[in-house]
């Protein structure tokens, strides 16, 4: 199996800012070119693009392709298991979904301290196993948002388990709070090959400053600045698979182009990643990559991505007008930064452990004048 996955958690749209107005066309002739050159590994989740991935998944993939021709990756919301019974609802929503009588992998989603303790309560791991055993999942495994320590304990715990999802990216390779590099070596030591998801870190690796952005031109000039992001995490040895999240016909092309027979990356173009990490990493003000978690169920409706978007972008540019317009257009549908009530229900499912009620007043403290 080539190692590029259709990540489909950023898909086109018809309604920017309407996560719902899937552009189904378009994705359509994603879908065919992707699968035209080779490429089979389709990944969704049940909160991506508020429900409607999965239905996307269907027309695009389910309704117009034969299932043997592709492989789909689905995930249990383990965040919002209350009972033992919610994980066979969830699960059966999702096949009708999705269209399918089973997936071919399947994962626990966001595996933390919190939703591993959850799973334990209330049987996820022994549904799971009884998914394998019925034919209704392939494959299982989880994706994980968290320190190595306590992935080491979960793998020794669940040796069932057969894959790890984790994010990897050469920004997040060494970064103390998500310990990119250290789960890498985790997963390995349990022989668990590894899926990678953020490997351009929701599209921030794809634009990044004037003097990282020379380096990797200087080297290949004919290669995207995304492909340096990508290629990085693919050219790890345990790496099964590496998600992109294309929401644009362009970036599928691109993506097929350098990942069709990929090149492992040399000592030298290893060094270019260092440099360009240290100057990216100068620039980030808040290293959020627009996943949505901590929006679903924000008592005050904070759009808190789009939010972090503006700041980082005034921060790396300067504050001008178009921001400020911006961010009181959100305000209009949206809660302000300043309405944060510090309940700190979004921190809790924030993958990038993003201390957000204290970067919220800082964007309050710029924005809301």
């Amino acid at each position: 199996m080539k190692k590029l996955g259709f990540g489909l958690m950023r898909l086109p749209l018809m309604e920017q800012g309407d996560p719902k107005s899937t552009n189904q066309k378009l994705l359509n002739k994603m879908v065919d070119y992707y699968l035209e050159k080779g490429f089979t590994y389709f990944d969704t989740g049940y909160p991506y693009h508020q429900g409607m991935s999965e239905v996307a998944a269907k027309r695009a993939l389910v309704e117009r392709h034969p299932r043997e021709s592709f492989t789909i990756t689905d995930k249990m919301p383990t965040w919002m298991v209350t009972k033992n019974e919610d994980y066979q609802r969830f699960f059966d929503e999702q096949l009708e979904r999705c269209g399918v009588t089973y997936f071919d992998y399947y994962l626990l989603h966001t595996l933390g301290v919190k939703n591993y303790a959850g799973t334990l309560k209330y049987g996820g791991f022994e549904f799971m196993k009884k998914l394998k055993e019925e034919g209704k999942a392939k494959h299982i495994g989880f994706s994980y948002h968290d320190k190595a320590e306590l992935l080491d304990r979960i793998l020794t715990e669940h040796p069932e388990m057969e894959y790890v999802q984790l994010q990897i990216n050469y920004i997040d390779w060494d970064n103390e709070s998500i310990e990119s590099r250290k789960c890498y070596e985790v997963a390995t030591k349990h022989k668990k090959p590894v899926i990678v998801m953020e490997p351009v870190k929701g599209g921030a690796l794809a634009s990044v400053p004037d003097e990282a952005y020379k380096l990797f031109k200087d080297y290949h000039q004919d290669m995207s600045v995304a492909s340096w992001a990508v290629r990085f995490a693919a050219s790890l040895k345990n790496v099964f698979m590496v998600l992109s999240g294309m929401s644009d016909y362009g970036q599928v092309v691109d993506n097929v182009s350098y990942m069709q027979d990929i090149l492992s990356m040399n000592d030298e173009e290893r060094e270019i990643i260092k440099k360009a990490t240290e100057i990216i990493n100068s620039s980030i003000a808040i290293p959020c990559t627009a996943c949505q978690y901590c929006v679903d169920g924000c008592p005050e409706k904070i759009p808190i991505p789009k939010y972090f978007s503006l700041y980082n972008n005034q921060k790396q540019f300067g504050l001008v007008p178009a921001h400020v317009n911006y961010y009181m257009n959100l305000t209009q549908d949206f809660g302000k930064a300043s309405n944060c009530i510090e309940c700190k229900q979004c921190e809790q499912h924030c993958p990038q452990h993003i201390d957000i009620v204290e970067q919220l007043k800082e964007v309050s403290r710029v924005f809301d004048v």
